[in-house]
């Protein structure tokens, strides 16, 4: 029986090639998008899920008021984890990070390289596999450390690096005694070295000041301490530790870190990227959805076809369970050629959909479990994608059937047109979200930075460029390189720090507003190319005094309530630590952080600061080349051990729209899919509503009905049922894009003209899939139609 039906079902998808074709393709297209969508989704909900310990794993987290508001953030003092471990028996290890980029010489080969400074307790907590090495003791001594398989083959090749010495920067020796196998795609974590905390320590990067958060502190809890023992434990380390009374701590469990981030109002777990995987689901089953329907409405179009086949089984027999195993047997037949399709174009688009998405992912071929629940996708997606006409071809009555009185059901409302509503009811929402979401990012990329991106390029400050920096700025001047050089302690387009407390006249007792920090040493105006509204630049040489000189940008000013803030001081601390500063100036509000927020209230500070980076502005006499060659010398001429590496503003800039731009891309590109998949439908069904109504269209030509009439009577029913799924899309997209928006407090208004680009879109490429057909059918000669008869 089984043969009997496998040969039928071959029989069929043969006789059929076009609709077999149609069918087989729709499906693959539908399966290897939503496949590629949950291996991504797959990779999301995985991260750091490996590792042995996770239950007991957490990470220290800070909340306090700022602004009227409860803030919660994951840096801390460098001197809590010390204080967990000794003070608090609930805790059974610690270990900090803070992330750190070394010039890493070996032989001939040097190469600036990051990674971390951490505790010897991360290589137990974590379950990170150590080829060579052990993890008790990797991390012991003050010149050990433990590096990657790729970092081990960048500086040794093919040589076992176990025992070998490293020089760090130009003064340090290090000896390998670790060697971690390279980190998977799913952590958190992203380091190719591993140093001691103690050397941090000993280069003057550690301290115990509880005003510093700046560090990651993760804790492993003893077994059968409970988070909310844990956390009601250490609520008040601070407070007990120092002066500061308004900070509380809690734990944020390893389970979280990648998905739940946000916090409410309250303190509590609100969302994150679990948002984004959570829509990234519903699009992975709509689009696997859509390809089902096409098989469901191409295979209840044929029902006339196959109506006598079923009336002649149920003649000799045939019970109706058996014809619905019957069709579903070929549902999932059809389904497995298609699985195979889909796996063959997994693999060819993968590497550019990691592309897209930054990330490494792969089909698990190795894996048993991996084609276990490939055949479960095949088959679920045949079951799903056959049930509807399995239960509607075997309800065919045997007597109606063989008498040829059966006739297809035309009624105002089918299950057939409700499944094409559905799908072209996704694929407008898509589309219309698409449209949204390239409007936002372009608002955001429209915004006025503040300063002047081109031209402007900006280097770390390694080795000897620190000392010698006065050198370097007449040198970068006077070659032609540079027209302005000025040293800050971030990049530009990066907030690197933020500070509370600051007093001055007339500010509310205990204030708790927190401020962006920002570090110039002069010719910050003149470098970056901001606009002074008040006052001047800091300029120490002109003015001395400007050693303790501040600039304000607008947003400070408001918040500050200065009316006059040239030569307002500004007090930093309490006691004998106070720190007293005088405002010379106030620059327009410039964007350092998130494109999509608000200017934060910011205070740039003067030469007595500590610096990281030195900004310059290329001379615009010169190519970009030419001044880069001449910038290089420079820093070669000053700072020989290390190499020139530079940054374009404008390209770290536009890397803060990297996010919003892959969800518009991935946006567009599952919107074009899904269009792809409902058209082949389209084009399926008005195929073979023309190929039956072949007769009547003869007769109507006959009779002088023109190429146009009857191109559009075949046409409108299709075109309604796009205009109806236009309808019901357009309030359901609204709403989900306005509640995605509410996310960006910089952010557009939805315009009418989106849903009426979105119309013309849907109903421009409908039109062209089923005109094609009945172009067809209204050419064919009606001498060739009518000739049977």
């Amino acid at each position: 029986m089984l043969k009997n039906y496998l040969k039928i079902t071959w029989r069929n998808l043969l006789r059929h090639k076009a609709f077999s074709f149609i069918n087989i393709l729709g499906l693959a297209i539908g399966m290897a998008s939503s496949a590629l969508i949950l291996l991504w989704i797959q990779n999301e909900v995985s991260y750091d899920q490996f590792h042995v310990k996770k239950d007991r794993l957490y990470e220290v987290y800070n909340r306090s008021v700022f602004d009227g508001k409860l803030w919660c953030w994951g840096t801390t003092p460098k001197v809590m984890a010390k204080t967990l471990k000794q003070e608090y028996p609930q805790i059974e290890e610690v270990a900090r990070t803070n992330n750190s980029t070394f010039l890493f010489t070996a032989g001939e080969k040097r190469l600036n390289i990051p990674g971390y400074f951490t505790d010897p307790g991360f290589l137990t907590m974590f379950s990170f596999p150590l080829i060579n090495g052990n993890p008790k003791t990797a991390l012991n001594d003050v010149h050990n450390i433990v590096i990657t398989q790729k970092m081990a083959k960048k500086l040794f090749g093919n040589d076992n690096a176990m025992g070998k010495t490293v020089k760090v920067d130009s003064n340090a020796y290090f000896t390998v005694t670790g060697v971690l196998k390279d980190l998977p795609n799913n952590t958190r974590f992203d380091f190719e070295y591993l140093m001691p905390w103690s050397y941090a320590k000993k280069i003057g990067w550690d301290d115990e000041y509880w005003g510093n958060n700046s560090i990651q502190t993760y804790v492993l809890l003893k077994p059968g301490v409970t988070e909310a023992q844990a956390d009601a434990s250490i609520i008040h380390v601070t407070k007990t530790h120092s002066d500061t009374k308004e900070i509380d701590q809690f734990l944020h469990p390893m389970s979280k870190w990648r998905l739940y981030s946000k916090f409410d109002e309250h303190g509590k777990v609100s969302g994150g990227k679990i948002e984004s995987v959570r829509i990234f689901s519903i699009i992975a089953s709509f689009i696997l959805l859509i390809a089902c329907i096409n098989f469901m409405n191409l295979s209840t179009a044929r029902s006339e076809k196959r109506a006598r086949e079923v009336g002649i089984r149920k003649v000799v027999g045939a019970l109706r369970n058996s014809l619905i195993y019957q069709f579903l047997g070929e549902s999932v037949l059809i389904a497995f050629i298609s699985g195979v399709l889909a796996l063959l174009i997994v693999q060819l688009s993968i590497s550019g959909f990691n592309l897209l998405t930054l990330k490494q992912l792969y089909v698990p071929y190795g894996n048993p479990v991996f084609w276990l629940i490939f055949l479960f996708y095949i088959f679920f997606t045949g079951i799903i994608s056959g049930s509807y006409p399995a239960l509607y071809l075997s309800s065919f009555k045997p007597v109606s059937v063989l008498k040829g009185t059966f006739k297809a059901v035309n009624a105002l409302v089918t299950p057939r047109k409700l499944l094409v509503i559905v799908q072209f009811t996704f694929a407008v929402i898509l589309i219309i979200c698409t449209i949204i979401i390239r409007e936002q990012l372009q608002y955001a990329q429209d915004r006025d930075s503040g300063y002047k991106k081109d031209n402007l390029v900006y280097v770390m400050m390694t080795g000897s460029i620190g000392k010698n920096f006065e050198a370097i700025k007449n040198d970068l001047i006077s070659s032609g390189a540079a027209m302005a050089v000025s040293k800050t302690s971030a990049p530009i387009t990066e907030g690197w720090s933020d500070s509370w407390g600051f007093m001055w006249k007339g500010a509310p007792p205990k204030n708790k507003v927190d401020f962006n920090m920002f570090n110039t040493d002069g010719d910050l105006v003149k470098t970056m190319g901001l606009k002074v509204i008040e006052g001047r630049d800091i300029d120490p040489k002109v003015y001395p005094t400007d050693s303790t000189a501040i600039l304000l940008n607008e947003a400070s000013v408001k918040i500050m309530g200065l009316k006059n803030p040239i030569g307002e001081i500004v007090t930093n601390g309490e006691g004998k630590d106070a720190r007293q500063m005088h405002v010379v100036g106030v620059i327009k509000d410039f964007i350092l952080q998130s494109p999509y927020e608000p200017v934060k209230h910011m205070i740039i500070q003067g030469p007595k600061s500590w610096f990281n980076v030195i900004h310059f502005r290329l001379n615009n006499a010169n190519s970009t080349a030419n001044n880069l060659k001449r910038a290089e010398e420079v820093f070669k001429r000053y700072n020989p051990d290390y190499p020139f590496e530079y940054n374009f503003v404008d390209q770290a800039y536009a890397k803060k729209f990297g996010d919003e731009q892959r969800i518009g891309t991935l946006a567009s590109l599952f919107a074009g899919l899904t269009i792809v998949i409902s058209c082949l439908g389209l084009f399926g069904l008005a195929a073979y509503m023309a190929q039956n109504r072949i007769k009547e269209i003869g007769i109507r030509k006959v009779l002088g009905a023109s190429v146009a009439g009857v191109t559009t009577l075949l046409s409108k029913d299709f075109l309604k049922l796009v205009m109806i799924s236009f309808a019901v899309a357009t309030p359901i997209a609204w709403y989900s894009m306005s509640k995605w928006l509410q996310g960006y407090p910089y952010r557009i208004t939805i315009s009418v003209w989106v849903f009426i680009i979105a119309a013309v879109i849907t109903i421009f490429i409908a039109l062209i899939t089923v005109s094609s057909q009945a172009i067809k059918a209204a050419l064919t000669n009606p001498v060739k139609s009518l000739k049977g008869e």
